[in-house]
């Protein structure tokens, strides 16, 4: 058992949670919490933490799942409450996280794949499109959201905030391990790509002569979402197929950037769903 914060897995931890450069260096991240233990990939996790008291008190099922991983060879260490504390990156720890292997995407794998599925009609394309988004709240949403409208991936800038931050990971409610997710040097080459699989792309803006509801995505769709303070830089939007809005009341100038994209998404998957009746 790791018994003093000193301990060199404990400052190894701490700064996985803290710091991206050494998550991107050993190519891990650091998923936290019973729910995030109890989702993940099986062949992804690579070292259990779980606090004592959580150990002694664990389910059987939970308890015996643990016990397996370690008997594969995964390694499972035991701490003190205050180790822990210092390991996690929450108020209120749940006393059990895990390092995990960083998943690894392809965007033309991700668009021959999704282009496939509309040949058989099984349902149109989807991606989300995101510039610079900066809240790892926000980011964590849309992945969450990606998930439930049945997005094929989000595609992200370098701009955009770690997807690996403790926040983020948390505010995907395990949706990280499901949605297929990458970042490009070149979103230009990304929005070219999914022009080419005949996936039209729509930048959320203010500028949009119609309504989002007008549009039929019933052949795919790629919603770019910008900035949560800037919005999409012009570059960006001109290589959007055409702008769309959503309507808005009273003063707004914007929704977050959260919210946008679940409207925009939904609408998409409602015409999806629809066909399906």
């Amino acid at each position: 058992m790791i018994t003093s914060c000193a301990n060199s897995k404990v400052k190894r931890i701490v700064a996985l949670q803290e710091k991206s450069k050494n998550r991107l260096k050993e190519n891990v991240f650091v998923a936290e919490g019973l729910k995030m233990f109890e989702e993940a990939p099986a062949d992804k996790i690579k070292e259990i933490y779980v606090e004592e008291k959580l150990y002694e008190a664990l389910n059987p099922d939970l308890s015996a799942r643990i016990t397996a991983y370690d008997g594969k060879g995964i390694p499972t260490e035991i701490v003190t409450k205050e180790v822990f504390a210092k390991m996690s990156d929450t108020q209120s720890p749940q006393g059990i996280l895990c390092v995990m292997q960083r998943c690894n995407y392809q965007l033309d794998e991700l668009v021959e794949k999704a282009v496939k599925r509309r040949e058989k009609k099984e349902k149109a394309p989807l991606f989300l499109l995101l510039e610079d988004i900066q809240d790892p709240g926000n980011l964590g949403t849309m992945i969450r959201t990606a998930e439930g409208a049945g997005a094929d991936a989000v595609i992200m800038t370098k701009g955009t905030v770690d997807i690996y931050n403790p926040k983020t990971i948390r505010s995907t409610m395990g949706s990280l391990y499901r949605v297929p997710f990458l970042y490009v040097e070149d979103i230009a080459a990304a929005i070219s790509a999914l022009q080419k699989g005949k996936i039209k792309v729509y930048a959320a803006h203010l500028q949009g002569e119609k309504y989002f509801h007008e549009f039929t995505y019933k052949e795919g769709a790629a919603f770019l979402i910008g900035n949560e303070g800037n919005g999409l830089k012009k570059e960006t939007a001109d290589l959007a197929d055409c702008y769309l809005k959503i309507p808005m009341e009273g003063q707004l100038e914007s929704l977050n950037a959260s919210v946008a994209a679940a409207l925009l998404m939904y609408q998409a998957a409602a015409e999806r769903y629809g066909d399906r009746k």
